[in-house]
This record gives structure tokens, C-alpha cells and sequence, in this order.
């Protein structure tokens, strides 16, 4: 038996959610406030844990709650509700009998819906209209008659917060399975059936099924000592202790009392904590340069009245060589990484063993929510954690059988997320629509099962080794690679600088590869940019009635054209200490699929995302003629993502008075192209896109000798990028391609810029941003 569903609806931001839980561990991701943590809230409330408050109700509603304090017919009060869904199994039946809806139910799901509801709306309004008449009276009137002020409460929103658990109650229900779809929403109209236990309340019959704990993130772990009276006071007897009372070194038959009980103390210590301290080794603790943890007696007098310095933790130095008594350190010299792994340890098995320690009736799930257990841990501790949580509260012997433990984790940490593959992931999604917290939750199962596995084992295993926070950005920028990624961020700086002031994922993925990012893109509805390159190559051969090769190109057996017998004569030219052992064979340069430069007439493209993805064209002709509108995947009532692909194409280029319409087939010839003559200039040599003797070539030749040393083996991307970010930013422009999506990207995500007569994005593309216009995020 297991928790198998939660559907939240009306609070706070969850307006309207169903959860589903995996049976064992489920990982709630997500950007800061999208409604994790208030999931296990919600359950503390619903469980009668604590009150409710009129902030608990989802923002939307309390506009109706005010009408309903005016007398708008239209308006009710509103209600919360959590349903609560079971797993069971054939033995399981006895423990469920009160919610079974019918003598004809079958099945494996019971559920239980608990609501947070208006005792008697009427009421409630005439208590409110009362109260409200009663404070105007009483305060002063104006020479108008009008009060001098509008006192408290204005409104019945106002009313309620102060008055809220007088008016509402806990009601609960039994739920039909048959009377809900496949994603536990159900039909129009549905009444569910108040619960009547027989000699139990709504209450008792959940608090039998489910006994919730949680872990919370903070644990308040520190180096420092503490400031409470309790600690003041702890002081203050141990200075009367120490200035008035006996001094212990001068009473024997204290010191022989306290000798003998540390000794069976610090045995009855060992024993009992021994397979705590096995469950720390199952994390990798202490490994083989951490010191061991002994649990250890400290019984001082002086130390006892304070409350200082007789911590039973201590840290053995050393390896174990056997000996009773090896050198230790209190608690307080370990780091705040290994104190907050051994109290997430302690507290788990601690929760874990109040539960198993329940005789009678004890519930059959046990739900334990761990708020961002990565506080302090460093990342392969967070791996190890997350692999091992289970291990640590695995059940034994009949237990197994007839209990269940589930674990709920809420993370920021990559590390953490990644590591038990998609399964586990509930993903939730704030909303976009305007002035609206709400937020939708999606199950990564889902996404799992209906994937292509070869795509979805590369996703899981290329997200593993990455570690990218795609689950908690507002936005995705997929790059062709390392390249983009180094100068991205300065990018971002020239040509969308609003952008510094959201959360965005960059994924280096290659155009060969980003299709496959598709799936997950639109399952999870992100806003994402795809930087790619044109990546041209020759097309399929095209042949005459004579046996000609590409139609509009020279024959095998002819010479080359002009231009190209002139890249071939200035091939060595490139610079006068490379060779770039290019084959300079036209037979062999123009074979289909070999790479070649954009502008080549019948060029197709190599590009497996712009082939199957945006805008799915195979040609460079057609990539070129591509509309706007066929660059963008627009959202749509059944994929929520919006999708813009941005890569190389023709912009005016002027080189020795000649201006041209060229286009570089990667990032690296797009930026020398659109900043030619600052490429060429000889202190740019670290770039490695100086050509030798440039000021002679025209530009045609110039272009393809730039091409040329682009594709040579020799050429390192990754230098280009690193001399790059040594130059000054504000004098070379961002790639028009790249300063188009950055733009998109901007106006989709990034908040408006204050006091700015125009938005951002319409300014000039790939110009360089002034100081003046830079926003600081």
C-alpha cells in the first residue's frame, strides 16, 4: 500500500494540481516559489497539523471572497480541498474498509477528499456585516457624517483573517475511483459522499493510513555558539558551580562515581548507535581521510551545568588501530558538509523508528518530506545521498510486506536531481499567464514512458553528465558548442542585456544532436532559443545529358573557376607558418556531404536540427528563404513550448569598396565576415582568422580562404573563443543571427526595462551595446 495520488486545489499557488507520487522516491523541481514546498504544507494543514490562514487560499480567489462580503449574489465563499488517493493490494482491504464508495467497488485506488469549508456562509456574512456596521459606529464622524477614517475590517477578506478557523471547518469525504479519469479529475458534477466512520472521525481514519514527518531544510547548523536564556542561565550555575559549591577535583568519590559511569555510559552509547553509525557508511562516511564519529560520554559537572562542551559526538583522529581510547575532537571541529549529513542521517532514522515504534495501529505509509538536503553538502555527497536514502530506512522482515516508506525530496541541486534518472521528477511549472500564481506539475514518468528510449537514454544520461539546471530556469539557450557557450554570456551582454537579469540553461548539444532536446523542450513547455550553425555541405550530384557534374559548376576534367583557382593559388598564403593540407582537388571538394562554403551553389545542410526540428529545411537555398514565422515553433493548446531557432544567413558584407550578401557556414565565419576588416587588422592574430596579404584579395577570395582556415585541422575553436573574450567587448558585434534569437529570447522572458522610451529589442541588431545603455541585473 502505497500514496499514490495528491490533487491540491485552491491553495495557494496550487490553484488546481495533481501530483503523482512514485511508490518509493519522488524529486519535486522546480524555480523558486512554484509551489514544491507548499505541497507538504498543504498535507500538514489537511491532516490537522496546524491552521489555516486566509493567505493559504489561492490569490485568484480573494477577490470572490470580498464580493461575498458585499453581497454579490454571483460570488461564494470559497473552499480548499485535497484528495488524497491509495494503492492498495488484496491485503490491504481490511485497513481502507471506510472508504470503500460501494460493496461493487473494484479496483486497487480509495481516496479520500479533505475540504477546508465555510461552516454556514450565511452566518459568516451576517457576523461579518454586524462587526463591520459596529466599527463604523464607532468611529468619529466628519462634518460631512463620513467616518474619519475606514477602519478595520473593510472587507470580509479582512474579516476572515483575523477570524478564519471560527468560520471554516475540516470536512471529509469518500471518493469513487470509477467517477475519475485516468488523470484523477473528475466528471462534471460529482458529489462525493461524506465520510461516516463508524466509530471513527474523518481525521483518525487518514491519521490510520498516513503518518507524515518532515526533514526541513533549515536545520540552523552552525560553528557559533548560541545566544537563548537557556543558555545564559546554563552559565550563570555553572559560574555559581564552579565559585561556591564542592570543586569535583577535590571529592574523590565523585570523580571515582563519574569514572565508572562513563565507562558503562559510553558502551550502552556504542551499542546503541552502532547501526546508526552502519548507515553512515552506506554514504561514504567517513571514507578514507575523514576522521571516524564515536558517540562518547562527557559527564563533567562543570560541563553539565553549563551545557557547554559535553557534546556525546566526538571525532576519532587517526585510522582504527583497536584501541579503547584514541585521540578525539568535539563535535564542533568537524565541517557544517559532514554535521548536516549526520543529522539528515539521525533525524531520518529517527523519524523512521518512531513510526516502526507505533504498536498499536500503526499507519501503513510512512511519508517523510526532506527539504533541500544538499545544505553544505558538496556534490558527490548529494549523489550518494539521493542513491542511498533508502537503503538508510529500508524495512525488514513481514514489515516489507504490509509497510511502505516514501520519501519526498524537494531540491535545487542538479546533482541531486539527475542522479535516479526521470522517473522520479515532478516538475513544477509556474504559470505564465500575467498576475496569475498558479502553477502546473508534471510527471517525468509520463515523459519516460512515452519517449523514444533511444532518445530518452541519451537525454538521461547527457543531463547526468551535464548537471545543467534546466528544471529551474525561466528560459533555454541550446548552442552548437563550446564555442557559443565560452562567449554566450558576453553576447548576452552586447546584445540582449536584459537577459542578465533571468534565470537561463545553456545546453551545449550540436546541431547533430538538439533535435533530440525536442521532446523534452515541449513536455516541459520551456521558452527556448537553439543557436546553431548552417553547417553546409555539397549536395547530390546533379547530371547532365553529358555526364556533367553539378549543374551550374565545372566539370571534373575542367580547371576550377576563377576564384577558386585563385583560393587554391593563396592557399598557403593563410598564414606563413600553417598548412592547412587542404585537398585542393574539385573532384574531390564537391563530393556530396563534404563540407563546403554556405554561399555554393545547390548547397544542402548536415544539420540534423534544422533538417527535422526548425524550420525543417535540408537545402541552404531554403533555409535562406525561410519566413520568420517558419523560425518559430508557437505555443499551441497541446504544447505549451515556445521554440525559436536562430544560424547564419546572408548579411551585407564590405571588403575594399566591394559589398556582398555573404553568409559564414559556422559562428567562426559569421564573425569574421561581419567584423572583417576588425579581424584582419595584425593585432588580431590570436583569432586565427587573418588571412596573409588580405588588403590584395577581393572579397569572394577572402571569404573562402577565411572558410578555409576554419575547417583546417589546425584551427582550435576553443582559442578562438578564449582570444575573444581578451578582446574588448565594445569593439567587434555580435553575429546577426545570434543578436536576432538574443533579441526574441529578450522580449519573451526578460522583464521590461524601466524608464526606457523604447524596448530594448528594437534597437539596431549586432551593434554594440554602449556603457550607457547596459542594464545591471
Amino acid at each position: 500500500m502505497h500514496l499514490k495520488v495528491l490533487a491540491v486545489r485552491n491553495f495557494r499557488r496550487l490553484k488546481n494540481v495533481v501530483v503523482d507520487l512514485a511508490s518509493d522516491i519522488s524529486i519535486f523541481v522546480g524555480a523558486n516559489n512554484s509551489g514544491k514546498t507548499s505541497v507538504g504544507h498543504a498535507l500538514q494543514l489537511f491532516t490537522g497539523s496546524g491552521r489555516f490562514n486566509i493567505h493559504d487560499f489561492s490569490a485568484e480567489l480573494w477577490a470572490d471572497i470580498v464580493a461575498f462580503g458585499e453581497g454579490d449574489g454571483q460570488a461564494s465563499l470559497p473552499t480548499m480541498e485535497i484528495d488524497v488517493w491509495f494503492e492498495i493490494g488484496a491485503d490491504d482491504v481490511h485497513r481502507v474498509i471506510d472508504l470503500l464508495p460501494s460493496l461493487a467497488w473494484e479496483g486497487k485506488l480509495v481516496g479520500m477528499r479533505i475540504a477546508y469549508a465555510p461552516t454556514n456562509p450565511t452566518a459568516t456574512h451576517a457576523r461579518y456585516v454586524e462587526l463591520r456596521q459596529r466599527v463604523l459606529d464607532a468611529v468619529a464622524k466628519g462634518e460631512d457624517g463620513a467616518p474619519a477614517f475606514d477602519p478595520s475590517p473593510r472587507n470580509l477578506r479582512e474579516f476572515l483573517r483575523d477570524r478564519l478557523h471560527d468560520e471554516y471547518e475540516l470536512r471529509y469525504f469518500v471518493l469513487d475511483p470509477a467517477r475519475f479519469d485516468t488523470n484523477m479529475v473528475a466528471e462534471a458534477g460529482y458529489d462525493p459522499a461524506t465520510l461516516t466512520g463508524r466509530d471513527r472521525s474523518g481525521r483518525e481514519i487518514l491519521n490510520g493510513l498516513l503518518h507524515i514527518d518532515f526533514l526541513n531544510a533549515q536545520r540552523h547548523l552552525s560553528d557559533s555558539p548560541g545566544g537563548s536564556r537557556a543558555e545564559d542561565l546554563s552559565r550563570v550555575l555553572s559560574r555559581f558551580y564552579g565559585r561556591n559549591l564542592e570543586q569535583k577535583g577535590e571529592d574523590i568519590e565523585a570523580l571515582r562515581a563519574l569514572a565508572a559511569s562513563e565507562v558503562s555510559l559510553n558502551e550502552h552509547l556504542e551499542r546503541v548507535f552502532e547501526p546508526t553509525l552502519k548507515s553512515l557508511s552506506k554514504l561514504g562516511y567517513p571514507g578514507l581521510s575523514n576522521p571516524r564519529m564515536i558517540i562518547r560520554s562527557a559527564l563533567d559537572p562543570a560541563q553539565i551545568m553549563s551545557g557547554r562542551d559535553g557534546a556525546i559526538v566526538h571525532y576519532a583522529l587517526g585510522a582504527d588501530d583497536g584501541k579503547p581510547d584514541p585521540p578525539t575532537l568535539p563535535d564542533r571541529y568537524n565541517g557544517l558538509g559532514f554535521k548536516n549529513l549526520i543529522f539528515m542521517v539521525v533525524e531520518l532514522l529517527d523519524l523512521h523508528a518512531r513510526w516502526l515504534a507505533i504498536d498499536e495501529n500503526r499507519p501503513p505509509v510512512h511519508l517523510i518530506f526532506i527539504e533541500e538536503p544538499e545544505a553544505h553538502l558538496h556534490a558527490q555527497l548529494q549523489q550518494a545521498f539521493i542513491r542511498k536514502v533508502m537503503d538508510i530506512l529500508a524495512l525488514k522482515g513481514e514489515d516489507r510486506t504490509h509497510y511502505t516508506s516514501q520519501i519526498v525530496i524537494t531540491t535545487h541541486s542538479t546533482h541531486i536531481l539527475y542522479e535516479r534518472g526521470f522517473r522520479p521528477i515532478r516538475y513544477f511549472r509556474r504559470s505564465r499567464a500575467q498576475n496569475v500564481s498558479t502553477t502546473d506539475v508534471l510527471n517525468l514518468s509520463v515523459f519516460y514512458d512515452s519517449t523514444d528510449p533511444d532518445i530518452r537514454s541519451f537525454l538521461e544520461r547527457y543531463l547526468k553528465l551535464a548537471h545543467c539546471d534546466l528544471f529551474f530556469a525561466d528560459g533555454t539557450v541550446l548552442v552548437e558548442g563550446n564555442v557559443e557557450r565560452l562567449l554566450l554570456p558576453q553576447m548576452i551582454a552586447n546584445a540582449a542585456p536584459r537577459l542578465q537579469s533571468t534565470y537561463l540553461t545553456t545546453l551545449e548539444i550540436g546541431g547533430a544532436f538538439g533535435y533530440r532536446f525536442k521532446a523534452l523542450i515541449e513536455f516541459l513547455g520551456l521558452t527556448t532559443l537553439i543557436i546553431t550553425d548552417l553547417d553546409s555541405v555539397f549536395g547530390p550530384r546533379k547530371k547532365d545529358t553529358e555526364g556533367a557534374a553539378l549543374a551550374g559548376q565545372p566539370k571534373a576534367a575542367e580547371p576550377a573557376s576563377e576564384n577558386a583557382q585563385a583560393a587554391d593559388a593563396t592557399a598557403e598564403e593563410v598564414d606563413d607558418e600553417d598548412d592547412d593540407d587542404e585537398e585542393n582537388s574539385p573532384v574531390a571538394a564537391e563530393k556530396p556531404g563534404k563540407t563546403c562554403i554556405a554561399g555554393h551553389p545547390g548547397a544542402a545542410t548536415s544539420n540534423q536540427t534544422l533538417i527535422q526540428w526548425l524550420p525543417k529545411c535540408d537545402t541552404v537555398a531554403a533555409l535562406w528563404a525561410a519566413t520568420p514565422e517558419q523560425k518559430i515553433q508557437a505555443r499551441t493548446d497541446n504544447n505549451d513550448a515556445l521554440v525559436r531557432v536562430a544560424y547564419q544567413c546572408r548579411t551585407d558584407v564590405t571588403w575594399g569598396g566591394e559589398t556582398l550578401a555573404l553568409a559564414g557556414r559556422t559562428l567562426e565565419e559569421a564573425f569574421a565576415l561581419e567584423n572583417l576588416e576588425w579581424c584582419q587588422d595584425k593585432k588580431r592574430k590570436p583569432l586565427q582568422l587573418r588571412v596573409a596579404k588580405a588588403d590584395e584579395k577581393n572579397l569572394i577570395t577572402l571569404a573562402e580562404l577565411i572558410h578555409k582556415r576554419v575547417q583546417a585541422k589546425n584551427f582550435s575553436k576553443t582559442d578562438f573563443a578564449l582570444a575573444l573574450l581578451a578582446e574588448d567587448p565594445s569593439s567587434w558585434s555580435v553575429p546577426t543571427y545570434i543578436s536576432e534569437g538574443l533579441s526574441w529570447l529578450e522580449s519573451e522572458i526578460a522583464p521590461p526595462e524601466p524608464d526606457a522610451d523604447q524596448p530594448q529589442e528594437n534597437s539596431p541588431q549586432g551593434a554594440p551595446v554602449d556603457a550607457g545603455d547596459e542594464v545591471v541585473a
